[in-house]
Protein backbone atom coordinates (compact mmCIF):
# COMPACT_ATOMS: atom_id res chain seq x y z
CA UNK A 1 0.00 0.00 0.00
CA UNK A 2 1.54 3.27 -1.12
CA UNK A 3 1.91 6.29 1.09
CA UNK A 4 2.40 9.67 -0.53
CA UNK A 5 4.39 12.63 0.76
CA UNK A 6 3.16 13.74 4.20
CA UNK A 7 0.25 16.16 3.95
CA UNK A 8 0.96 17.13 0.35
CA UNK A 9 -1.81 19.20 -1.22
CA UNK A 10 0.18 19.18 -4.49
CA UNK A 11 -0.41 15.47 -5.18
CA UNK A 12 -4.16 15.11 -5.38
CA UNK A 13 -5.60 11.63 -4.87
CA UNK A 14 -9.29 12.36 -5.39
CA UNK A 15 -11.71 14.58 -7.33
CA UNK A 16 -12.18 17.14 -4.55
CA UNK A 17 -8.43 17.60 -4.09
CA UNK A 18 -7.94 17.78 -7.87
CA UNK A 19 -10.56 20.54 -8.12
CA UNK A 20 -8.96 22.52 -5.28
CA UNK A 21 -5.52 22.13 -6.87
CA UNK A 22 -6.82 23.32 -10.24
CA UNK A 23 -8.62 26.32 -8.73
CA UNK A 24 -5.54 27.22 -6.69
CA UNK A 25 -3.40 27.17 -9.83
CA UNK A 26 -5.80 29.39 -11.74
CA UNK A 27 -6.00 31.85 -8.83
CA UNK A 28 -2.22 32.03 -8.62
CA UNK A 29 -1.99 32.68 -12.37
CA UNK A 30 -4.70 35.34 -12.15
CA UNK A 31 -3.05 37.05 -9.20
CA UNK A 32 0.28 36.96 -11.01
CA UNK A 33 -1.26 38.62 -14.08
CA UNK A 34 -2.67 41.43 -11.96
CA UNK A 35 0.66 41.91 -10.19
CA UNK A 36 2.61 41.88 -13.46
CA UNK A 37 0.17 44.32 -15.04
CA UNK A 38 0.39 46.77 -12.16
CA UNK A 39 4.19 46.57 -12.14
CA UNK A 40 4.25 47.18 -15.90
CA UNK A 41 2.07 50.26 -15.47
CA UNK A 42 4.36 51.47 -12.71
CA UNK A 43 7.42 51.15 -14.93
CA UNK A 44 5.69 52.92 -17.82
CA UNK A 45 4.51 55.69 -15.52
CA UNK A 46 8.04 56.22 -14.23
CA UNK A 47 9.52 56.35 -17.75
CA UNK A 48 6.88 58.37 -19.61
CA UNK A 49 7.37 62.02 -20.47
CA UNK A 50 5.20 64.57 -18.77
CA UNK A 51 2.00 65.29 -20.63
CA UNK A 52 2.24 62.39 -23.13
CA UNK A 53 -0.55 60.31 -21.55
CA UNK A 54 -3.58 61.37 -19.56
CA UNK A 55 -3.12 60.11 -15.99
CA UNK A 56 -6.85 59.50 -15.66
CA UNK A 57 -6.71 56.77 -18.31
CA UNK A 58 -3.93 55.01 -16.43
CA UNK A 59 -5.87 55.10 -13.18
CA UNK A 60 -9.17 53.99 -14.64
CA UNK A 61 -7.85 51.41 -17.10
CA UNK A 62 -4.97 49.87 -15.17
CA UNK A 63 -6.06 50.49 -11.59
CA UNK A 64 -9.81 49.82 -11.87
CA UNK A 65 -10.98 48.11 -15.08
CA UNK A 66 -8.19 45.55 -15.47
CA UNK A 67 -8.22 44.23 -11.83
CA UNK A 68 -12.04 44.25 -11.76
CA UNK A 69 -12.32 42.15 -14.91
CA UNK A 70 -9.69 39.62 -13.80
CA UNK A 71 -10.97 39.31 -10.22
CA UNK A 72 -14.58 38.95 -11.37
CA UNK A 73 -13.61 36.19 -13.78
CA UNK A 74 -11.66 34.40 -11.04
CA UNK A 75 -14.60 34.72 -8.64
CA UNK A 76 -17.09 33.10 -11.01
CA UNK A 77 -14.56 30.45 -12.00
CA UNK A 78 -13.93 29.47 -8.36
CA UNK A 79 -17.68 29.44 -7.60
CA UNK A 80 -18.28 27.18 -10.61
CA UNK A 81 -15.66 24.73 -9.30
CA UNK A 82 -16.73 24.78 -5.67
CA UNK A 83 -16.35 21.29 -4.09
CA UNK A 84 -19.59 19.43 -3.27
CA UNK A 85 -19.82 20.28 0.44
CA UNK A 86 -23.55 19.73 0.74
CA UNK A 87 -25.83 19.20 3.75
CA UNK A 88 -27.27 16.04 2.14
CA UNK A 89 -25.03 13.07 1.20
CA UNK A 90 -25.17 11.89 -2.42
CA UNK A 91 -26.71 8.47 -3.21
CA UNK A 92 -24.42 5.58 -2.35
CA UNK A 93 -22.06 7.63 -0.19
CA UNK A 94 -20.34 6.06 2.80
CA UNK A 95 -21.25 8.06 5.91
CA UNK A 96 -18.53 8.41 8.56
CA UNK A 97 -18.76 10.35 11.83
CA UNK A 98 -15.59 11.93 13.22
CA UNK A 99 -15.33 13.65 16.62
CA UNK A 100 -12.24 15.63 17.58
CA UNK A 101 -10.90 15.26 21.13
CA UNK A 102 -7.83 16.72 22.83
CA UNK A 103 -5.78 15.20 21.09
CA UNK A 104 -7.19 12.28 19.14
CA UNK A 105 -9.95 11.36 16.69
CA UNK A 106 -13.01 9.20 17.33
CA UNK A 107 -14.31 7.58 14.14
CA UNK A 108 -17.74 5.96 13.74
CA UNK A 109 -19.26 3.78 11.03
CA UNK A 110 -22.47 1.77 10.68
CA UNK A 111 -22.29 -1.98 10.19
CA UNK A 112 -24.34 -2.56 7.01
CA UNK A 113 -25.30 -6.04 8.19
CA UNK A 114 -26.73 -5.15 11.61
CA UNK A 115 -26.93 -1.34 11.68
CA UNK A 116 -24.81 -1.34 14.84
CA UNK A 117 -22.32 1.46 15.42
CA UNK A 118 -18.67 0.57 14.79
CA UNK A 119 -16.20 2.77 16.68
CA UNK A 120 -12.49 3.10 16.02
CA UNK A 121 -9.90 5.84 16.50
CA UNK A 122 -7.21 7.90 14.76
CA UNK A 123 -7.49 6.06 11.46
CA UNK A 124 -10.13 6.23 8.73
CA UNK A 125 -10.57 3.53 6.12
CA UNK A 126 -12.56 4.26 2.99
CA UNK A 127 -13.37 2.43 -0.26
CA UNK A 128 -11.73 3.58 -3.49
CA UNK A 129 -14.01 5.34 -5.98
CA UNK A 130 -16.90 5.90 -3.57
CA UNK A 131 -17.84 9.31 -2.14
CA UNK A 132 -17.39 9.54 1.62
CA UNK A 133 -19.63 11.95 3.52
CA UNK A 134 -18.18 13.04 6.86
CA UNK A 135 -20.14 14.37 9.80
CA UNK A 136 -17.61 16.35 11.84
CA UNK A 137 -17.95 17.52 15.44
CA UNK A 138 -15.88 18.28 18.54
CA UNK A 139 -16.11 17.08 22.12
CA UNK A 140 -14.16 19.99 23.64
CA UNK A 141 -12.51 22.84 21.70
CA UNK A 142 -12.43 23.84 18.04
CA UNK A 143 -10.50 21.37 15.87
CA UNK A 144 -10.13 21.26 12.08
CA UNK A 145 -10.24 18.18 9.84
CA UNK A 146 -7.71 18.28 6.99
CA UNK A 147 -6.36 15.56 4.69
CA UNK A 148 -4.55 17.66 2.04
CA UNK A 149 -4.25 14.97 -0.64
CA UNK A 150 -8.00 14.31 -0.55
CA UNK A 151 -9.58 17.74 -0.03
CA UNK A 152 -9.85 20.95 1.92
CA UNK A 153 -10.22 21.82 5.59
CA UNK A 154 -13.38 21.87 7.67
CA UNK A 155 -13.64 23.21 11.23
CA UNK A 156 -15.05 20.92 13.93
CA UNK A 157 -17.14 22.92 16.39
CA UNK A 158 -18.50 21.86 19.82
CA UNK A 159 -22.26 21.40 19.71
CA UNK A 160 -22.47 21.54 15.92
CA UNK A 161 -22.12 19.03 13.06
CA UNK A 162 -20.19 20.16 9.98
CA UNK A 163 -20.16 18.24 6.70
CA UNK A 164 -17.39 17.42 4.27
CA UNK A 165 -17.37 15.15 1.22
CA UNK A 166 -14.16 13.47 0.02
CA UNK A 167 -13.23 10.64 -2.32
CA UNK A 168 -10.08 8.66 -3.09
CA UNK A 169 -9.42 7.56 -6.67
CA UNK A 170 -6.71 5.03 -5.90
CA UNK A 171 -5.57 2.80 -3.02
CA UNK A 172 -3.09 4.38 -0.64
CA UNK A 173 -2.49 5.92 2.76
CA UNK A 174 -2.60 9.67 3.34
CA UNK A 175 -1.74 11.61 6.47
CA UNK A 176 -4.14 14.20 7.85
CA UNK A 177 -3.76 16.74 10.62
CA UNK A 178 -5.79 18.95 12.92
CA UNK A 179 -5.47 22.34 11.22
CA UNK A 180 -6.78 24.52 14.09
CA UNK A 181 -4.56 25.16 17.11
CA UNK A 182 -6.24 23.26 19.94
CA UNK A 183 -3.72 23.11 22.79
CA UNK A 184 -0.45 21.62 23.91
CA UNK A 185 -0.44 18.55 21.65
CA UNK A 186 -2.03 20.10 18.57
CA UNK A 187 1.05 19.19 16.52
CA UNK A 188 0.66 15.50 17.45
CA UNK A 189 -3.03 15.29 16.55
CA UNK A 190 -2.63 13.43 13.26
CA UNK A 191 -4.77 10.82 11.55
CA UNK A 192 -4.29 8.52 8.58
CA UNK A 193 -6.79 7.81 5.82
CA UNK A 194 -6.40 4.40 4.21
CA UNK A 195 -8.18 3.88 0.87
CA UNK A 196 -8.79 0.25 -0.10
CA UNK A 197 -10.53 -1.56 -2.91
CA UNK A 198 -14.27 -1.93 -2.11
CA UNK A 199 -14.07 -5.67 -1.37
CA UNK A 200 -11.14 -5.19 1.02
CA UNK A 201 -12.93 -2.31 2.74
CA UNK A 202 -16.13 -4.35 3.18
CA UNK A 203 -14.11 -7.18 4.73
CA UNK A 204 -12.35 -4.73 7.06
CA UNK A 205 -15.62 -3.15 8.20
CA UNK A 206 -17.19 -6.56 8.83
CA UNK A 207 -14.18 -7.50 10.98
CA UNK A 208 -14.32 -4.19 12.87
CA UNK A 209 -17.98 -4.80 13.72
CA UNK A 210 -17.10 -7.98 15.61
CA UNK A 211 -16.20 -7.91 19.32
CA UNK A 212 -12.67 -8.62 20.48
CA UNK A 213 -11.62 -12.26 20.48
CA UNK A 214 -11.46 -13.85 23.95
CA UNK A 215 -10.91 -17.35 25.25
CA UNK A 216 -14.69 -17.81 25.34
CA UNK A 217 -15.05 -17.02 21.62
CA UNK A 218 -11.65 -18.29 20.42
CA UNK A 219 -10.56 -21.35 22.44
CA UNK A 220 -7.27 -21.48 20.52
CA UNK A 221 -6.00 -18.21 22.02
CA UNK A 222 -2.69 -18.79 23.84
CA UNK A 223 -2.77 -18.59 27.63
CA UNK A 224 -0.24 -15.73 27.57
CA UNK A 225 -2.64 -13.66 25.50
CA UNK A 226 -5.48 -14.37 27.89
CA UNK A 227 -3.28 -13.29 30.79
CA UNK A 228 -2.82 -9.96 29.00
CA UNK A 229 -6.59 -9.46 28.98
CA UNK A 230 -6.69 -10.25 32.70
CA UNK A 231 -3.90 -7.71 33.36
CA UNK A 232 -5.75 -5.09 31.29
CA UNK A 233 -8.81 -5.50 33.52
CA UNK A 234 -6.86 -5.85 36.77
CA UNK A 235 -5.07 -2.54 36.22
CA UNK A 236 -8.37 -0.82 35.33
CA UNK A 237 -7.39 0.18 31.80
CA UNK A 238 -11.06 -0.42 31.03
CA UNK A 239 -11.95 2.64 33.15
CA UNK A 240 -11.10 4.76 30.09
CA UNK A 241 -11.04 2.36 27.13
CA UNK A 242 -13.76 0.23 25.60
CA UNK A 243 -12.92 -3.21 24.21
CA UNK A 244 -16.16 -4.66 22.86
CA UNK A 245 -16.75 -8.14 24.18
CA UNK A 246 -14.42 -7.52 27.14
CA UNK A 247 -15.29 -4.17 28.67
CA UNK A 248 -17.73 -1.49 27.53
CA UNK A 249 -17.81 0.74 30.60
CA UNK A 250 -16.20 3.92 29.28
CA UNK A 251 -15.40 5.96 26.19
CA UNK A 252 -13.13 8.52 27.83
CA UNK A 253 -10.29 7.36 25.62
CA UNK A 254 -10.03 5.71 22.20
CA UNK A 255 -11.88 2.45 21.54
CA UNK A 256 -9.32 -0.37 21.58
CA UNK A 257 -11.46 -3.23 20.27
CA UNK A 258 -9.26 -3.72 17.19
CA UNK A 259 -6.31 -1.48 18.07
CA UNK A 260 -3.83 -4.04 16.71
CA UNK A 261 -5.03 -3.39 13.16
CA UNK A 262 -4.12 0.32 13.22
CA UNK A 263 -0.98 1.81 11.72
CA UNK A 264 -0.06 4.19 14.55
CA UNK A 265 -0.56 4.87 18.25
CA UNK A 266 -1.35 8.15 19.98
CA UNK A 267 -2.89 9.82 16.89
CA UNK A 268 0.18 9.30 14.73
CA UNK A 269 2.75 9.69 17.51
CA UNK A 270 4.52 6.31 17.10
CA UNK A 271 4.16 3.30 14.77
CA UNK A 272 1.89 0.55 16.10
CA UNK A 273 4.34 -2.18 17.05
CA UNK A 274 4.38 -4.35 20.21
CA UNK A 275 7.49 -2.64 21.60
CA UNK A 276 6.02 0.80 20.98
CA UNK A 277 2.71 -0.33 22.46
CA UNK A 278 4.31 -1.24 25.78
CA UNK A 279 6.35 2.00 25.77
CA UNK A 280 3.22 4.03 25.02
CA UNK A 281 1.38 2.59 28.03
CA UNK A 282 4.39 3.02 30.31
CA UNK A 283 5.62 6.44 29.16
CA UNK A 284 2.65 8.28 27.65
CA UNK A 285 3.59 11.65 29.13
CA UNK A 286 7.16 11.40 27.88
CA UNK A 287 5.98 10.59 24.35
CA UNK A 288 3.03 13.02 24.31
CA UNK A 289 3.23 15.49 27.21
CA UNK A 290 -0.14 16.78 28.30
CA UNK A 291 -2.12 13.87 26.87
CA UNK A 292 -5.15 12.90 28.94
CA UNK A 293 -3.68 9.43 29.50
CA UNK A 294 -1.25 9.17 32.44
CA UNK A 295 2.01 7.25 32.24
CA UNK A 296 1.54 3.83 33.83
CA UNK A 297 5.10 2.58 34.06
CA UNK A 298 5.28 3.42 37.76
CA UNK A 299 2.18 1.41 38.69
CA UNK A 300 2.22 -1.51 36.23
CA UNK A 301 5.10 -3.94 36.43
CA UNK A 302 7.20 -4.78 33.38
CA UNK A 303 5.78 -8.29 33.10
CA UNK A 304 2.19 -7.06 33.08
CA UNK A 305 3.11 -4.29 30.61
CA UNK A 306 4.41 -6.87 28.16
CA UNK A 307 1.33 -9.05 28.65
CA UNK A 308 -1.02 -6.11 28.04
CA UNK A 309 0.94 -5.03 24.96
CA UNK A 310 0.88 -8.54 23.52
CA UNK A 311 -2.88 -8.82 24.10
CA UNK A 312 -3.62 -5.44 22.53
CA UNK A 313 -1.36 -6.17 19.54
CA UNK A 314 -3.42 -9.22 18.57
CA UNK A 315 -6.73 -7.33 18.66
CA UNK A 316 -7.11 -7.05 14.87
Amino acid sequence: MSEGPPQSALRAAGPVAETLLEVSGVLVVGGTLIFAGVMLLLVLAMRRRKGTVNARWWLVGGGLVFPTVVLTALFFYSEWHRPPWRPIPPPGALIVGVTGHMWWWEVRYRDPATGAEVVTANEIRIPVGRPVYFGLGSADVIHSFWVPSLGGKMDMLPGRVQHLQLQADRPGTWRGQCAEYCGEQHARMALHVVAEEPAAFDAWLAAQAKPAATAATSPTLPREVERGREAFLAHRCNACHTVRGVSEESRLGPDLTHVGSRLHLGAGTVPNEPAHLAAWVAHTQQLKPGARMPSSGNRIGEADLQLIAAWLAQLK
